[in-house]
Formats: C-alpha cells, sequence, structure tokens
C-alpha cells in the first residue's frame, strides 16, 4: 500500500494507515475508515474491494466447527471452514473454484476448475473468519490451504496470500502456522521450498508406490514417486521442516499390511 500512496502522491504512512484499516480493524467498508479523508476514500473506492466475497451460507457444528459458503463477485461458490482444536482455531481455505487434478477420491474434483482465486479472495476467507472471532475477542492461530482447489496450480496467489497474512502490519500469523497441501507438483515443491522456508508442507499421496497412485491421482502420471520423494527430500534439507504426508484409506485399494510396510519404506526420507 505504501507504494500505491506514493503513486498517487501521498505521503507513504498513509499506505500503513490503510493497511492496519484492512487488516487490523477490519473493516468491509471503506467510508469506515474515518481518519482517511473523503477524497482518498473515493479514489480507493475506484481502485479496489475490500470484501470481494458474500456469506452465503453458514452452519456451526456442536464441536465448534464452522462452515462458510461465500460467492464471488463473479458468482462462484466456494467454502472455507473453521475448526477448533486445543492447541488454537485453524481456518481451511480453498484456493481454485473447483479442481482440475480429477483425484479419485477426493469431491473437489467433481467439479472441474473454473478458475483460480485471486490473492484477495484467498485472505477474505481467512479475513471473514477472524472478524467472526473478534466478537467472541478470539484469534486465528493456524491456516491450512486444502480447500477445494490444488494451491500449487495459484501458486502465485499462494505466496502473496501468505506474505499479506503474515505481514506484521497484517494478522501476523506465523509462517510455521501456515499449512500447504499439493497432490504432488514436483517442480512447485522445490520452489516453495526456496520461497518460504519456514511454511509447513502437507504432500497427498495415497499409495506405496508408482501404479498404484496412478490408478487414484492423474498427477502421478506426471511425476513418479521417486521424483516427488526427491522433492520432499529437497524441502526438509532446505527448511529443516518436517513434511506431512497424507493417506486416505480405500477400503480393498490400498488399506493392506503389504502397503503399510511397502509406505514405512517409502517415507524413510
Amino acid at each position: 500500500m505504501c507504494e500505491y500512496a506514493l503513486d498517487h502522491g501521498w505521503k507513504s504512512y498513509r499506505g500503513h494507515q490503510i493497511f492496519q484499516w484492512l487488516y487490523r480493524n477490519r473493516v468491509f467498508d471503506i467510508d469506515e475508515m474515518s481518519n482517511v479523508s473523503k477524497e482518498t476514500r473515493e479514489i480507493l473506492k475506484k481502485d479496489f474491494i475490500v470484501n470481494p466475497l458474500e456469506l452465503i451460507k453458514k452452519q456451526v457444528s456442536h464441536d465448534g466447527t464452522t462452515k462458510f459458503l461465500f460467492k464471488t463477485s463473479d458468482g462462484a461458490l466456494l467454502e472455507s471452514v473453521m475448526m477448533v482444536f486445543d492447541y488454537g482455531r485453524s481456518v481451511c481455505v480453498s484456493s481454485q473454484v473447483g479442481c482440475n487434478m480429477g483425484c479419485a477420491f477426493c469431491a473437489s474434483g467433481l467439479t472441474k476448475k473454473k478458475r483460480d482465486l485471486t490473492s484477495g479472495e484467498m485472505v477474505a476467507q481467512v479475513m471473514y473468519v477472524q472478524k467472526e472471532l473478534d466478537k467472541d475477542n478470539l484469534r486465528l492461530s493456524h491456516i491450512v490451504v486444502m480447500g477445494t482447489g490444488e494451491p500449487f496450480d495459484n501458486f502465485e496467489s499462494l505466496c502473496r496470500m501468505i506474505e499479506l497474512l503474515c505481514s506484521p502490519d497484517g494478522l501476523n500469523i506465523s509462517h510455521r502456522n501456515i499449512t500447504v497441501s499439493t497432490c504432488g507438483i514436483v517442480p512447485k515443491i522445490y520452489e516453495f521450498a526456496d520461497r518460504n522456508p519456514q511454511v509447513t508442507l502437507a504432500i497427498s499421496l495415497h499409495s506405496p508406490n508408482d501404479t498404484m497412485r496412478r490408478e487414484l491421482m492423474p498427477i502421478a502420471n506426471k511425476y513418479s514417486m521417486d521424483e516427488l520423494m526427491e522433492a520432499a527430500r529437497y524441502y526438509t534439507r532446505t527448511t529443516g521442516r518436517r513434511i506431512t504426508f497424507e493417506y486416505s484409506l480405500v477400503k480393498g485399494v490400498n488399506d493392506k499390511k503389504e502397503h503399510a510396510q511397502e509406505l514405512l519404506s517409502l517415507i524413510h526420507i
């Protein structure tokens, strides 16, 4: 925002001021920025949409888990989920409208990808949930990018979202409290390790070998298990962080004892 302020001939502090209205005061209406001049607010209204999401439905479970169904400005629907744990509150964020990865066990793939979400739409999911928690003086502590979509297929928006949410002037979420789940786009694992070394990585594995994984996950036809494991090793060497491997048990497919033994040998990275 400082660069934007300077481009308009304003003092740089104006950019910080606007940023804090958005992320500290969490306003959804530019006119709520009471210490910003009306002229400046009118310029901001022309250039920005503060809240690109409309809440369509909210469901609260007995354990505090809360589902939010949002609609974007172009009518697309997306879901976010807030979960309560002993260590804090976490929000699960979607990264795309639909998904093209086609994993056999995943409901997200039933709807083909219509488009990527912008970084603003990804951030807005988090900000909406945090604003809900503000009513009870509670704070989000963790973010997981495990909703609809493949985050590494929307890489730049993902990285921008992390940058904004981890900013000391923003929510100041710790990088270590963010987890990104990927089906295994190998080149992006290397790039992500170099750009976001403190973020936790989760890899959707769901199989101990190439043959089975190709049946469950089309991405395995592009990147072999050896390539995926080598990328995982690079991630741990570069970041010093452990990786979470996700494995859904499918009855009669990948749930036998020999699969467990094979998996044990595989993930010893």
